[in-house]
């Protein structure tokens, strides 16, 4: 785990040469090159103010995100997931001048609007040919292993890895040489109390309801409340940690790659925990993790 606040970069990992713009092709349309003008940061900012204003966020160690050449961001899925996300992609935007690259639910890539507004900022569906193509071509890429899952908590799973089986991440990052950046996450969690998670017998309709949409049921959502009896979360602020990028060379050559990658998954596993462990550490310092002690202080 590395905070240093000198900036240095990260040496860009031999063996990752980008292919020919005009070789990857994304699915779904998806455009190869995002570029965001000031009026699509304009509407970033505007969409994002208010929970940026409600919860406060900290980063820590961004300088750790090369500047350039492929690199895989792997972080941690809170409660229902995407909440706390968006903030990260301007921040590492504004910091490291990298657009991040997200990979969508394919519920949401199937929307039209919603496909488009995704794709306009740099979000393509989550397979593994889209991930690999912008790796390949030198972006930088966000994954949560954990997935749905990770994100549909039942109770007593407060920020839990869910990655049991789930070496993908690192057999890209091995084939496309791109380095592994660990990314935590905390906050959401904090935020809500879970009243029925998708497990109880009363959520069993919305289980039925779920599976009907061709969704696996152990999707189902709970049921949360959050500021009072309200679906508002309460102002806990949100941390960010970037790790020490993971250079994936010394797996590149293995004989069986499925075993390297689940040495490679456990070595990030690992890395992603320390930088759990140094957010709980910093939030518990720090008078301002409620929205009472950042205005009283």
């Amino acid at each position: 785990m590395s905070h240093d606040r000198s900036g240095g970069g990260v040496a860009r990992v031999q063996g990752s040469e980008a292919l020919p713009r005009d070789e990857a092709v994304l699915s779904d349309g998806a455009p190869l090159e995002v570029s965001l003008r000031g009026s699509d940061l304009r509407v970033i900012e505007a969409l994002l103010a208010p929970l940026r204003a409600w919860t406060s966020p900290r980063f820590y160690g961004l300088e750790n995100i090369p500047t350039e050449g492929p690199v895989l961001l792997v972080g941690n899925h809170n409660l229902m997931g995407g909440i706390d996300a968006p903030l990260l992609l301007p921040e590492v935007l504004r910091r490291r001048g990298r657009l991040i690259r997200g990979l969508a639910e394919n519920v949401l890539i199937a929307v039209p609007g919603v496909r488009h507004f995704l794709h306009r900022y740099g979000a393509v569906r989550g397979t593994r040919a889209n991930c690999l193509a912008l790796l390949k071509r030198g972006d930088a890429v966000i994954v949560f292993p954990g997935g749905g899952r990770e994100a549909v908590r039942r109770k007593n799973e407060k920020y839990v890895l869910k990655w049991e089986g789930r070496t993908g991440f690192a057999r890209m990052a091995i084939e496309a040489g791109a380095p592994i950046v660990p990314v935590a996450m905390i906050g959401v969690d904090d935020a809500y109390d879970i009243v029925l998670d998708g497990d109880h017998p009363l959520l069993r309709p919305l289980r039925w309801t779920v599976e009907a949409l061709g969704v696996h049921p152990d999707l189902t959502p709970p049921l949360l409340r959050g500021l009072g009896p309200t679906v508002l979360p309460r102002p806990e602020r949100f941390y960010f940690s970037a790790g020490t990028p993971i250079d994936p060379a010394p797996w590149r050559d293995a004989a069986d790659l499925t075993t390297a990658a689940k040495e490679l998954r456990d070595v990030v596993r690992k890395a992603l925990e320390e930088e759990l462990t140094f957010l709980f550490t910093e939030r518990e310092h720090d008078s301002g993790r409620t929205l009472f002690g950042r205005v009283r202080g």
